[in-house]
């Protein structure tokens, strides 16, 4: 049955009505995404008066049996925003493999440090970051006036240093070097993974998972595991 003129306008007046309802969200979203991302500029706006660049440091890494422990240290632009950037930890996969590029390409200077299993081994998991941290900095191409860290203190660095208990969901800088060093780890993981088969490093990155656990028992470790990590998963003293 055709449908009258008045009809087909009430239909279209409804469907206008739901598209600009579906617009009103989407901008309150992104209103609500700014003002997010604004709250977690609080410290860069405080340095950036008087620095040139602030510099957010992060790792990825502490936890795992096996892997590298990776760190990161961006610079961005003075009032830089990078719409959904968060604690990568927060974050899902696809989120920060899209951030990625994002922010490599937004920064004013990227470094990325990397410190092995071995070394996690012979200098212990605490000291092997801040190794990765140092290294991170030497990347930079440019001198970092302040650094904000997430919850630590870098030793054997000469640079003005601010200690932000979960930094990571409060500065972008930091959130940017989580985000950076995380995504650098995994996809180093999934490498490994290629070498390591049995062990299922694409999935769990190194962590301690039930499966990863099971596999340790039951092939023992392989060259990427640290060795200090899972001595009492093996029944070792």
């Amino acid at each position: 049955m055709a449908l009258t003129p008045e009809e087909k306008e009430l239909r279209r007046l409804k469907k206008l009505e739901k598209e600009q309802e579906k617009e009103a969200k989407r901008l309150a979203k992104e209103q609500e995404e700014l003002r997010r991302l604004e709250g977690m500029r609080e410290y860069e706006k405080e340095y950036e008066l008087t620095c040139d660049y602030v510099c957010g440091i992060d790792e990825a890494g502490r936890g795992p049996l096996a892997g590298p422990v990776v760190a990161a240290a961006v610079i961005l632009p003075k009032g830089m925003l990078i719409p959904y950037v968060n604690d990568s930890k927060k974050l899902t996969e696809r989120r920060r493999e899209l951030l990625y590029p994002e922010i490599m390409e937004k920064a004013l200077a990227v470094g990325v440090g990397i410190v092995s299993p071995e070394r996690i081994d012979e200098i212990n998991i605490l000291q092997a970051t801040y190794e990765a941290m140092r290294q991170a900095l030497s990347q930079l191409p440019v001198h970092p006036d302040v650094l904000l860290n997430d919850a630590v203190r870098i030793p054997g660095v000469d640079i003005p240093q601010v200690p932000i208990v979960k930094g990571d969901a409060k500065s972008i800088s930091i959130a940017c070097a989580s985000v950076i060093a995380k995504v650098t780890r995994d996809r180093m993981m999934v490498e490994y993974d290629q070498l390591y088969p049995e062990y299922g490093f694409a999935g769990h990155k190194g962590y301690g998972s039930a499966a990863h656990m099971e596999a340790l028992r039951q092939i023992g470790p392989c060259p990427i595991h640290r060795k200090t990590f899972i001595k009492g998963i093996l029944g070792e003293n």
